[in-house]
């Protein structure tokens, strides 16, 4: 690290539990989130700010006038443009010193077959339940630690799957993808604005604990927020045995 960027992260260095080691992990350190809206505009705002060297954006839409109500990485100025350009340019403003990656195309399999690979965690920020299963199989075929998140309303959710490791469940083990499932969409049902922050801002610290070995993810741990009364409860979760993608025996 230079002058510049001591200076810039000084406040995690401090940390004991960070450091300089933790910082330079940080800076090496690839993340892959998939879908720049709500969850994806603070997840990688914080992430860019703390100094992740590499960060690749996919998302295929453009930033809509609707989206501006909780998607804080996009501005006024720039609706109709690239939602993965504008939080480029949002994460840039912040820290310049970040690499990042546009991709705007939809996150189909061979896609993020590629895009995983090269990760050293993936952020689930999309909002389609096809994409999320698609995005936890490239995730258990490469061994990519997986940060999910999801908000609707008044409520949300985050949990970590860790295909390193032989306990952790898989995003396919709570919700199978053989299951037909009715799509709940915020341009239907609605979403409370701050909320998609503050699930957004944990899959960020997520994150930056799996890559700094800080502390404990929620591996395991299904964290979720009823927003109406702040009341905070946890489920425990455990690999599916009969799982056909994180337990597939052929």
């Amino acid at each position: 690290m230079n002058d510049d960027q001591l200076l810039r992260y000084s406040r995690h260095i401090l940390l004991d539990e960070v450091g300089i080691e933790g910082q330079q992990a940080i800076l090496d350190a690839h993340i892959l989130i998939i879908g720049a809206g709500g969850l994806g505009s603070p997840a990688a705002l914080y992430l860019g700010a703390s100094g992740v060297g590499h960060i690749t954006l996919v998302d295929h839409d453009h930033v809509d006038f609707t989206n501006l109500q909780r998607q804080i990485a996009h501005t006024t100025a720039r609706t109709g443009q690239a939602k993965v350009t504008s939080a480029a340019q949002a994460v840039h403003d912040i820290n310049p010193l970040v690499h990042v990656e546009c991709v705007q195309e939809r996150a189909d399999a061979a896609l993020l077959d590629r895009l995983v690979s090269q990760a050293t965690v993936v952020l689930d920020c999309c909002d389609n339940y096809q994409t999320r299963q698609a995005v936890n199989a490239a995730c258990v075929k490469h061994r990519v630690p997986l940060v999910a998140g999801a908000v609707i309303r008044f409520d949300g959710q985050v949990t970590v799957f860790d295909p390193r490791n032989s306990e952790s469940a898989c995003y396919a083990c709570l919700f199978s993808p053989d299951e037909a499932f009715e799509e709940v969409q915020c341009s239907t049902m609605g979403v409370f604005a701050p909320l998609v922050g503050v699930i957004g801002c944990i899959q960020a610290t997520e994150a930056l604990k799996i890559v700094t070995h800080v502390g404990e993810p929620l591996t395991g741990k299904l964290l979720m927020l009823e927003g109406r009364n702040m009341e905070w409860s946890r489920m425990r979760t455990s690999r599916n045995p009969e799982c056909t993608v994180c337990c597939n025996k052929e």
